[in-house]
């Protein structure tokens, strides 16, 4: 059965897909799509030219432009897929914003924005999804897959308005998990160091890397070997796949 549904193609929605992890998904997963819808917010270049690179290899690739800190945008979003996509049967939330600021300094709407981006977005997708899902005949199981961050099992300092959103999508999840079966699957990834923040180069991972007790840096395509164990293991569900060197066992305060 897992060799069949290894090789079964799937329609895809990939949040934040333009740049980083997120094009490299696209790209990874492609081969195996009957469908990938690229999310973008800004980045309308980037997508359209990764859409276009995807399209040349034979992958039907849309482009869609959301704000996900309107919650009416991202209440419509799964509709508005549907409509130029047709059914979608893999949800992958990986949008985020990645903010710096300390308890004693961050502000309301540094925290609402925080939530509403990292949390509250892929929640309002995810409950779309299940609903349009629900009663929908299709060969594989669709499956929902949040993208948390490793340092959850931690407290991270210098980004605390982050860290309290990917700590409260780690709590959606399991939820999601409970909620949308049996029709829907909700898994995690929380991946550690792989891609430097902006402004940063991978001098700056390096610097890091001995926090890890594999001590080595990760690449987004270890990001997806473990999506794509998520996606054709059809029996898991409610799993958080730490994709981290080890670096979740420590549990640190970071920064």
């Amino acid at each position: 059965m897992m060799s069949t549904l290894q090789n079964t193609k799937r329609a895809y929605l990939i949040t934040g897909a333009a740049n980083r992890i997120g094009r490299t998904l696209a790209l990874n997963l492609a081969h195996q799509a009957s469908v990938v819808v690229i999310h973008y917010r800004s980045s309308q270049s980037a997508a359209e030219e990764l859409a276009k690179e995807m399209r040349d290899n034979g992958t039907t690739t849309f482009t869609i432009a959301a704000n996900l800190e309107s919650p009416a945008e991202a209440q419509n979003l799964l509709k508005r897929v549907w409509d130029i996509a047709g059914p979608i049967d893999v949800l992958i939330n990986n949008a985020s914003i990645f903010e710096t600021g300390r308890l004693t300094e961050i502000s309301m709407d540094d925290i609402q924005r925080n939530m509403m981006t990292n949390a509250f977005a892929p929640f309002l997708l995810s409950r779309s999804f299940a609903r349009l899902n629900k009663d929908r005949a299709s060969a594989v199981l669709p499956v929902i897959i949040n993208f948390l961050d490793s340092r959850i099992t931690g407290y991270d300092r210098q980004h605390v308005a982050y860290h309290l959103a990917k700590r409260a999508l780690f709590a959606l999840t399991k939820m999601m998990a409970l909620e949308f079966a049996p029709n829907v699957r909700a898994n995690a990834i929380a991946p550690g160091l792989i891609l430097p923040p902006a402004g940063k180069d991978r001098a700056y991972l390096e610097q890091l890397k001995s926090a890890n007790p594999l001590n080595s840096i990760g690449s987004a395509d270890q990001i997806t070997t473990a999506v794509r164990f998520l996606i054709d293991n059809e029996f898991v569900t409610g799993q958080v796949i730490y994709v981290d060197g080890g670096r979740h066992l420590i549990g640190n305060t970071y920064g």
